[in-house]
């Protein structure tokens, strides 16, 4: 049996492939403002019955009610704002209290061995939400060099996101600021419910 651990990108299962295409999803839009092309997927976003998938159908929704500049002056009264935003989206923050924390020391010991590098166009620590999504995403796709096993992609997401992350989405859909975002935390609180069940199985 071949090491699943080097199996390469386009050998990427379809159910792997719908869960790195839902971290990207946040870890897009937690690290950003919205451009045009971002709030066009999310108009375009198509949910089903399950209760993910109408917390998808919600986020197309406020989508198409909301511009492009609401939407960035959304983004920036959540998580930028004058001097800090509503929330601050940060492992370290949530774990501890303050930045750049011990939470992230253990973060950039970890992503080492893994290949991952610090983004050199971030000018945020390594802990953002939007960063974990997408490492975790580069982690089941290969994109940090090669596919990692479920034991790997288990003890980054227990160490790194699921501590605090389930917190972060709760908060997001209780914020005063929040309009296309209430949804996009549902979203996340429920795709971390599913990661953590099938991590357990």
């Amino acid at each position: 049996m071949a090491d699943k651990s080097l199996l390469k990108k386009d050998q990427v299962s379809e159910v792997d492939q719908l869960r790195v295409n839902v971290y990207r999803l946040l870890g897009r839009a937690l690290s950003a403002p919205a451009d045009e092309a971002f709030l066009e997927i999310l108009k375009n976003i198509n949910g089903d019955e399950s209760e993910l998938g109408a917390a998808f159908t919600e986020v197309a929704l406020a989508a198409e009610q909301t511009t492009l500049k609401s939407l960035k002056e959304e983004y920036q009264d959540l998580f930028v704002g004058l001097g800090r935003g509503e929330l601050l989206p940060f492992c370290s923050y949530y774990l501890t209290g303050f930045l750049n924390e011990k939470p992230l020391a253990r973060l950039r010991n970890d992503m080492v061995p893994l290949g991952i590098e610090r983004n050199p166009e971030s000018v945020e620590p390594e802990d953002h939400a939007g960063a974990l999504m997408d490492m975790m995403a580069g982690l089941i796709d290969g994109g940090f060099g090669t596919m990692q096993p479920i034991e790997v992609q288990k003890e980054f997401f227990e160490k790194h996101i699921n501590n605090w992350m389930p917190h972060f989405f709760k908060d997001l859909q209780k914020a005063e600021g929040a309009t296309v975002f209430r949804p996009i935390g549902k979203v996340g609180e429920l795709f971390l419910e599913i990661e953590d069940d099938a991590f357990a199985m």
